[in-house]
């Protein structure tokens, strides 16, 4: 089974790797996709979305992979999250991300709510101790909910799930990669998760049919 991951991070904010060294190494640990999106705000969407729509364009037209140029925006007031989704839109992100509620880093309140609200993003990440509310209007509005990989991050997978699946939001699993040891496998998918209780059906979308499905929302076909 292919592996697809919406969430990693390159040397153009915190991750260890230059975009083409990522979506190479992906491509060689049996990817069949790749986000890479970097963290940004508002001022450095300029400095790098058009390095990442690029590096992207680039290694599609040389590997089967397909690289996604995207955005996680991060720590972003709640009440400017709208404005960088488009922002990042405008300058060729194909993939909006936002850094959700995580329960281990200071997030303001009201950007779970803020991100799904926007109508612009594709991706809540991480989104902690989401609400039945929130899970409810993602459910609505299209947005994935994550279930990371990350440590820390995963903490809350669980409850992720379960408000999820009480919402009928989707799901989607993500590597959150920052080194090359972070970036996922076809076994470690698996056992993501399954940790976070996901099984049958479930299980089935949230590693093939919901990454599907986002691929196609985002306008791309796989062959």
């Amino acid at each position: 089974m292919p592996v697809y991951d919406f969430h990693t991070h390159t040397f153009l904010s915190d991750g260890e790797l230059s975009p083409m060294e990522l979506i190479r190494r992906a491509f060689v640990m049996g990817y069949r996709a790749i986000g890479i999106t970097d963290h940004v705000g508002l001022a450095d969407q300029e400095r790098v979305i058009p390095i990442l729509v690029e590096e992207c364009a680039r290694a599609m037209s040389q590997w089967n992979i397909i690289a996604i140029p995207g955005v996680e925006i991060t720590h972003v007031p709640p009440a400017l999250i709208t404005e960088a989704a488009q922002r990042a839109r405008a300058l060729g992100a194909r993939l909006v991300v936002v850094h959700g509620q995580t329960i281990n880093e200071p997030v303001e309140e009201g950007t779970n709510k803020a991100a799904i609200d926007s109508g612009k993003v594709d991706i809540l990440a991480h989104p902690g101790l989401v609400t039945p509310e929130e899970s409810r209007l993602a459910a609505q509005e299209g947005v994935y909910l994550e279930v990371s990989a990350r440590k820390g991050h995963s903490l809350t997978n669980g409850h992720v799930v379960k408000m999820a699946q009480s919402a009928g939001a989707q799901l989607i699993i993500d590597s959150d990669a920052h080194s090359p040891d972070d970036l996922l496998t076809e076994n470690w998918v698996h056992k993501i998760a399954r940790g976070a209780g996901l099984e049958g059906e479930d299980l089935y979308a949230v590693l093939e049919a919901n990454p599907k499905k986002l691929l196609e929302k985002l306008g791309y076909r796989l062959t």
